[in-house]
C-alpha cells in the first residue's frame, strides 16, 4: 500500500467481479475507504473482501434504491459508475426491449448515481466521477454493438457535461474507454456465441499488441482518475485499448 487513496471515499458499482472488483482491491490498497456495490451480493460478499471494502447490495436500476443508498453515503470523495450491459447485434436485432434495457443500465443508472451524489461532492468541496464508456462510443464502431456504442457514446457526452458544468465547484469528471479486456463478461458473451475459439481469435486479431487487456490495467487508470494525481484532468473519454483505435 503506498497511500495514494488515503482518506477517500470512493463507491464503486458493478464491484463484484471484473473491472469493478479489481478496480475496488486497488483502491483499498492504495488507502481509500471503498463502498462496493452490486446487485449480487452473495459474488461480492465473496470476492471483494479486503481490508478497506465495505460491501453493499445496490440495483442501479431502482431509482428508491439509489436515494437510499445516497442518503448513508451523500459525500464520497470519488465514484466510479462501472455498472453496464453489452449487447450483441445490430439496429434490426435490437427491439424495443433490448434497446430500453441496455439504456436503463449504461445510460439512465449513471445519470441517476451522478445526480446523487453530485450535491453532496459539492458541498464538500469537490470530487472525482469516473464513468465507464468504451472505445465502442464516439471513438469507433464496433460491429454488432448498435445499442451498445449508442450508450457509451452517450455516457462520453453525459461526462463531458458534468465536467464542463461543474469545473468551477471541484468536480472532476472522466470517462474510461476500454478496448477488449478479459473479464467474466468476456468469457461469457465469447461462449454465448456458440464458437468459443472462433470468438477469442476474432478479438485477438483486432488486438495490435496481440494480447486482450486487464481488468488490473483498467483499475490502475481507475486509481489515476480518482487520486489528487489528475487533479488538472477533467472532460476527457481515455482510451485504454491496447493500440486498437490509434494504429
Amino acid at each position: 500500500m503506498t497511500g495514494r487513496l488515503k482518506g477517500k471515499t470512493v463507491i464503486i458499482t458493478a464491484a463484484a467481479q471484473g473491472i469493478g472488483l479489481a478496480s475496488a482491491l486497488a483502491c483499498a490498497r492504495e488507502g481509500a475507504q471503498v463502498i462496493a456495490t452490486d446487485i449480487d451480493a452473495g459474488k461480492l460478499a465473496s470476492n471483494a473482501t479486503a481490508e478497506g471494502i465495505i460491501t453493499e447490495r445496490l440495483d442501479v436500476l431502482d431509482p428508491a434504491a439509489i436515494k437510499a443508498f445516497a442518503e448513508r453515503y451523500p459525500s464520497p470523495d470519488a465514484l466510479f459508475n462501472c455498472a453496464g450491459f453489452v449487447h450483441n447485434g445490430s439496429i434490426l436485432e435490437c427491439d424495443e426491449d433490448a434497446f430500453s434495457f441496455s439504456v436503463d443500465l449504461n445510460v439512465r443508472a449513471m445519470y441517476r448515481m451522478m445526480r446523487a451524489f453530485l450535491p453532496g461532492m459539492i458541498a464538500k468541496g469537490g470530487g472525482s466521477i469516473v464513468n465507464m464508456a468504451s472505445v465502442a462510443s464516439t471513438i469507433i464502431a464496433a460491429p454488432n454493438r448498435f445499442v451498445y456504442g449508442a450508450t457509451k457514446a452517450a455516457v462520453t457526452g453525459m461526462t463531458k457535461s458534468v465536467a464542463a458544468d461543474f469545473v468551477t465547484k471541484g468536480i472532476r469528471a472522466n470517462a474510461i474507454c476500454p478496448g477488449t479486456i478479459e473479464s467474466p463478461s468476456l468469457q461469457d458473451r465469447m461462449r454465448a456465441l456458440g464458437d468459443y475459439d472462433t470468438a477469442r481469435a476474432s478479438f485477438l486479431a483486432r488486438q495490435p499488441m496481440g494480447r486482450l487487456g486487464t481488468p488490473d490495467e483498467v483499475a490502475n487508470l481507475v486509481v489515476f482518475l480518482v487520486s489528487d494525481e489528475s487533479s488538472l484532468i477533467t472532460g476527457t473519454a481515455i482510451a485504454i485499448d491496447g493500440g486498437w483505435t490509434n494504429t
